[in-house]
């Protein structure tokens, strides 16, 4: 009897090591509980076999990025998720990712994706956000917002710690190229503050301390389904806006390669991308026809999509993140 207790004992965990166990790193809103880790995780689990998803989650992408820098091939991550079409170029230049090996022949982008080792998961457009309560006229370009009084404030994000303060520079660069300093130093006057990630600088101007903040032009929806609230807006600009499409790539230390490719495939199927748009309130990357939530429909969208390439990128973008600093220091 002694030696059936003994056995069952070593039995139960035994068994429970024969579960893969796929860890994937990301940004800490991705894994939250309102985020869609949760949803993706269980969906994924129900699918695969007997799998657990495990999230880690950093502050920001570019933090999943320097942590898998740091610990090289020893890292336990198989899958970074959240990284973007900015920083790909230098998570590739790690030579840390494996190509995806994925048709992706569903994807409705608004240009062909031809990546071989990130694989796209969601995507907006970069966009001030104001309430229409306290605004009734927003800036519609960059000049405009310039020309507002001093009293008029944004709130930004750093280029050094999160893609969309990246982001910006780079969409501020897009829009007007040599000129990007003098728009700037322009800026200066109106900056409040300089966040190290997204969601400081958006409660700031929740909280009403900000006149408007860097987001997306589909962070609306979030207030529409959550609080049935339209009065927070998109400024849309003239000069058009740059679009932030998230990956997610396989790092070629996973002790699971096959699997980190079936959850990439799940990431971008049907069932997958029906949990993203209403939980890290981003547009899907396929057609989700009527699945995509209503309050999407109708949402202004940029008439003018601005594009930076992957080797300008490489080649200029810490120049350019230093002109942006040495401008509003």
């Amino acid at each position: 009897m002694a030696l059936a207790v003994l056995t069952g004992l070593f039995a139960a965990p035994a068994f429970a090591e024969e579960a893969p166990t796929l860890t994937i790193y990301t940004y800490d809103g991705f894994a939250s509980e309102w985020g869609p880790g949760p949803g993706l995780k269980a969906g994924f689990e129900a699918t695969c076999g007997g799998c657990v998803v495990n999230w880690i989650a950093a502050d920001s992408s570019i933090g999943t990025l320097r942590r898998v820098q740091l610990e090289g091939d020893s890292t336990p991550a198989d899958i970074i998720v959240g990284l973007d079409t900015a920083t790909a170029g230098e998570a590739r230049d790690t030579g840390l990712f494996l190509d995806h090996g994925l048709a992706l022949t569903d994807l409705t982008l608004p240009e062909p994706w031809t990546d071989k080792q990130f694989v796209p998961f969601d995507y907006a457009h970069f966009a001030f956000m104001y309430d229409t309560d306290k605004i009734t006229t927003p800036p519609k370009s960059f000049e405009e917002l310039i020309a507002e009084p001093a009293s008029f404030k944004i709130a930004i994000q750093d280029p050094r710690s999160s893609t969309p303060g990246f982001g910006l520079v780079l969409w501020v660069k897009a829009a007007y190229g040599d000129r990007a300093p003098e728009i700037w130093k322009g800026l200066k006057p109106h900056i409040l503050t300089i966040t190290r990630d997204w969601s400081e600088s958006y409660n700031l101007f929740l909280q009403g301390e900000a006149d408007m903040a860097l987001s997306y032009t589909t962070s609306p929806t979030y207030h529409i389904v959550s609080d049935g609230d339209h009065t927070i807006k998109a400024a849309l600009f003239e000069e058009g806006h740059l679009a932030q499409t998230e990956v997610a790539g396989i790092l070629k230390s996973s002790k699971h390669p096959e699997l980190a490719k079936q959850f990439l495939a799940y990431l971008t199927s049907t069932a997958g991308q029906k949990i993203i748009p209403t939980t890290n309130w981003m547009l899907p990357v396929i057609d989700l026809g009527a699945d995509l939530d209503a309050s999407f429909e109708g949402l202004p969208q940029p008439t003018k999509t601005l594009t930076i390439t992957d080797a300008d990128i490489k080649a200029h973008g810490q120049d350019w993140i230093d002109e942006m600093l040495a401008a509003v220091q």
